[in-house]
C-alpha cells in the first residue's frame, strides 16, 4: 500500500512540475515550434512519465527510509517529539516574517532563494533547541514556589534544595537491599530515580533460568515495591535512555551528569568510574563501614576460626556483621574460638578486613 501511495505521489509531483517547468526547457532546446509543444496536457503526461520512471528506482529505498524514521518516532520520548515540534514551528514562523520583509527589498534572487534557505535553516534549528533544551524550557514556563512565597525562611529553601536533590540508584544496590532500610531511616533525602534501563535489567535478571539470579532480581523487584509504599518522598521512574551506549554503568554516569543528580550504589567499579566522570556517588559500602564499630591495632578480640587463608599458614574467621579477619597464623586453631590481637585494619569501599594474630603467639 505505501508503495502505491509513494508512486502515486511521484506521477502527481512529475505531472505539476511538467507543467511548470517543460515548456521553459522546450524553448532552452527551441522546440517551441513544434504544435504539440504548447498543449500543457503533454507537459503534464511527459513529467509523470519520466518521474514515474525515477519512482520505480527510489521506491524501496523512500520505503526503508519512511520506517527508519517511524522505529525512531516511535522510540522518542512524547515530550521530546513535543517540544521539537513546538521548536520547528516557531522556527518556521521566524523564517516567513524575515522572509516576507526580504521580499519588499529590490534585490534580484533574494526573494526567490532565501526564504527557502531561512525556512530551512531555522526550521532545523527550532527543532533541534525545542529537542534538546525540553528541561529547561518546562523550568521556565514552571511557575516557581519562590516567586509565590517570599517569605520562607532559610531553612525551608534549605529543605526545598534538598528535597529537590536526584539520587539515581542501579541494579546492584536494588538488588543489595539495604536501600530500603536506610531509606526508612530518613538518611537518604530528596527524589530517588530508578531509569528504565536499570529497570530493564532488573527484570532481565528476574527471568534468567538461573535460580539464584532469579531469586536476586525478583528480591530488587520487591525492595523498589517496597520504597515505592514506605518512602516519604517519589520515587522516580525515568525512560530517558541513551541508544549509542550500551554499558548500562555508563548510560547511568551520562543520565547522572544529565539530571546533576547523585549516583547510589555499592559497585566498587562503578564508584570508580563515577570520580573519573566527576559524578557525585553514595556508596552503601562507604555507609556501612562508617558506623561499624571502630577496631584499633592492639585491641583484643574473640573469633572462630573457620577455613584457612590464600596465604601460607593463615586462617580466617568473620564478625556478626561479616568483616573478614585475617588471622595470621591461625590455620592450626580452624574450628576453634581464640582470642586474637588486631595487628591493623585496611578499609576500602570495597569492603573493610582486619589482620590478625593469635593472642598467645611471640
Amino acid at each position: 500500500m505505501l508503495k502505491w501511495i509513494i508512486q502515486i505521489a511521484f506521477v502527481l509531483i512529475g505531472g505539476t512540475l511538467g507543467l511548470l517547468f517543460l515548456p521553459h526547457l522546450y524553448e532552452l532546446f527551441n522546440l517551441s515550434n513544434n504544435p504539440w509543444i504548447h498543449n500543457p496536457y503533454v507537459s503534464v503526461l511527459v513529467g509523470a512519465i519520466l518521474l514515474y520512471v525515477a519512482a520505480l528506482f527510489m521506491t524501496d529505498y523512500l520505503i526503508n527510509f519512511i520506517k527508519w524514521m517511524e522505529e525512531r518516532l516511535l522510540k522518542a520520548p512524547i515530550g521530546d517529539l513535543l517540544f521539537g515540534t513546538l521548536g520547528l514551528v516557531i522556527g518556521l514562523i521566524v523564517a516567513f516574517f524575515l522572509g516576507s520583509a526580504l521580499n519588499n527589498i529590490a534585490i534580484p534572487g533574494i526573494g526567490s532563494v532565501v526564504p527557502v534557505l531561512l525556512s530551512i535553516v531555522l526550521g532545523y534549528l527550532g527543532f533541534q533547541v525545542g529537542f534538546k533544551k525540553r528541561d529547561e524550557l518546562l523550568q521556565v514556563f514552571t511557575p516557581s514556589k519562590q516567586s509565590t512565597s517570599k517569605k520562607k525562611t532559610m531553612d525551608d529553601d534549605t529543605q526545598e534544595l534538598s528535597l529537590g536533590t536526584y539520587k539515581l540508584l542501579d541494579t546492584s544496590v536494588i538488588i543489595d537491599g539495604r536501600i530500603a532500610d536506610i531509606s526508612v531511616t530518613g538518611f537518604i533525602e530528596g527524589v530517588l530515580v530508578v531509569p528504565q534501563f536499570v529497570l530493564t535489567e532488573l527484570q532481565h535478571i528476574a527471568d534468567s533460568s538461573d535460580t539464584l539470579k532469579r531469586t536476586r532480581g525478583r528480591r530488587g523487584l520487591d525492595v523498589l515495591k517496597k520504597l515505592q509504599t514506605e518512602r516519604s518522598s517519589a520515587v522516580l521512574i525515568v525512560e530517558e535512555d541513551f541508544e549509542d551506549i550500551q554499558e548500562v554503568d555508563l548510560k547511568l554516569v551520562r543520565l547522572a551528569k544529565k539530571m546533576n543528580g547523585i549516583v547510589v550504589t555499592n559497585d566498587f567499579n562503578l564508584n570508580k568510574v563515577c570520580d573519573l566522570h566527576q559524578v557525585r556517588v553514595l556508596n552503601i559500602n562507604d555507609l556501612a563501614n562508617a558506623v561499624k564499630p571502630v577496631v584499633i591495632p592492639g585491641e583484643i578480640m574473640h573469633v572462630v576460626v573457620i577455613k584457612d587463608g590464600k596465604e601460607h599458614n593463615q586462617g580466617v574467621a568473620y564478625l556478626d556483621d561479616g568483616t573478614m579477619i585475617v588471622v595470621e597464623g591461625g590455620k592450626a586453631y580452624i574450628g576453634q574460638a581464640i582470642n586474637v590481637e588486631v595487628t591493623s585494619v585496611l578499609q576500602t569501599s570495597a569492603g573493610r578486613m582486619i589482620f590478625a594474630k593469635p593472642q598467645d603467639s611471640k
